[in-house]
């Protein structure tokens, strides 16, 4: 099958499309640089990999890319790290709204006269902002108060853009919502706001990026957000890929929505700890200053992920130590580099 990616130069996009090319499947991979600026990856010569710089919002780019594709998976987005929900409330909420209707105005057209099959929307954890219940189930997130979030609110609104385009024009969907995705390849963004945490300027608002690079730069004590009890399922983004491909391809996914994240909770705390430990080892004590929290800083996100076990057959499998051993050694170099 023939797959268009948005947004497929990416943190997560470049998992997925390393991921569709293991499976086999022909990929086109759409960005316009606008977070990163221009970046090379390990598949970029590959065969079955084609790679078109330009704009989702480009409704006829979108189209044409469309009209030979098999499947859509809608992952453009302007994103960052919480200082972004902050810095730029109102910009995510424009682009984002702008991308999600060029995409589904293009997916409509190509259903109706190409050969599209369905389209993957890529949401967020964030729809479940508010909910005062865990863990967040699927289906939850029209029963709880909307987010707070301009990000937040956006992601709900890409759902419910799927299933508004399946009850008019019968555009076929899959909504999947990663959580808490870690892994290497992530730089810091063109335009990021310049946020001191103690001594270090944060690298991405992201915190194990920003934990690693901070004990890596000799930070200490450590300066954490909040007093560290926020707690967070940190899944690897190759498992995340995993699922939304698989979400992607499995009949069974058909107009339903799906949580994608590990079922291994652990607080802001813990995961300062572990890090501290790989980096300084066991006999290095660790001291924590804990910095003013951002206002939309949850405090507490845990997804359900019975459902996605069951109908797809998806588990996240990455443990968070073995993540960790994969991310340090890139944080480090990227430290080295002057790219963090």
């Amino acid at each position: 099958m023939k797959v268009l990616v948005t947004g497929s130069a990416g943190f997560i996009g470049g998992y997925v499309v390393e991921e569709l090319l293991r499976r086999g499947h022909d990929v086109v991979g759409l960005d316009n640089y606008s977070k990163y600026g221009p970046v090379s990856r390990s598949y970029d010569d590959h065969p079955r990999y084609t790679f078109v710089e330009g704009d989702a919002r480009d409704v006829e780019l979108m189209t044409r890319l469309l009209a030979d594709c098999d499947h859509l998976i809608a992952g453009a987005a302007m994103i960052g790290g919480i200082s972004y929900f902050h810095a730029y409330a109102y910009d995510l909420l424009a682009t984002n709204e702008r991308i999600m209707a060029s995409s589904c105005d293009a997916a409509i057209r190509a259903h109706r006269e190409g050969r599209l099959q369905k389209v993957t929307y890529m949401s967020s954890s964030m729809v479940f902002e508010s909910t005062t219940t865990w863990p967040s189930a699927e289906g939850d997130e029209r029963k709880i108060p909307p987010p707070l979030s301009s990000y937040g609110f956006q992601k709900l609104a890409v759902e419910y853009y799927a299933r508004a385009a399946w009850e008019q024009y019968q555009l076929p969907y899959t909504i999947v919502r990663p959580f808490n995705c870690v892994g290497v390849g992530e730089g810091r963004a063109i335009g990021d706001v310049e946020v001191l945490s103690g001594n270090v300027k944060l690298a991405m608002s992201h915190v194990v990026p920003d934990l690693v690079q901070k004990v890596i730069k000799g930070q200490d004590p450590l300066h954490i957000l909040g007093d560290g009890s926020q707690v967070r399922h940190y899944t690897y983004g190759g498992d995340l890929a995993r699922g939304i491909v698989t979400a992607m391809e499995h009949p069974a996914a058909l107009n339903d929505d799906f949580n994608l994240s590990t079922a291994e909770s652990t607080s802001v705390r813990e995961l300062a700890e572990v890090i501290w430990r790989k980096i300084k080892g066991a006999d290095v004590p660790l001291a924590l200053i804990s910095d003013d929290p951002y206002e939309y800083d949850v405090q507490k996100r845990v997804p359900d992920v019975a459902k996605a076990r069951d109908v797809l057959g998806f588990e996240a499998t990455t443990g968070l130590e073995e993540m960790l051993d994969e991310v340090i050694p890139w944080v480090v170099e990227a430290v080295r580099d002057g790219r963090l």
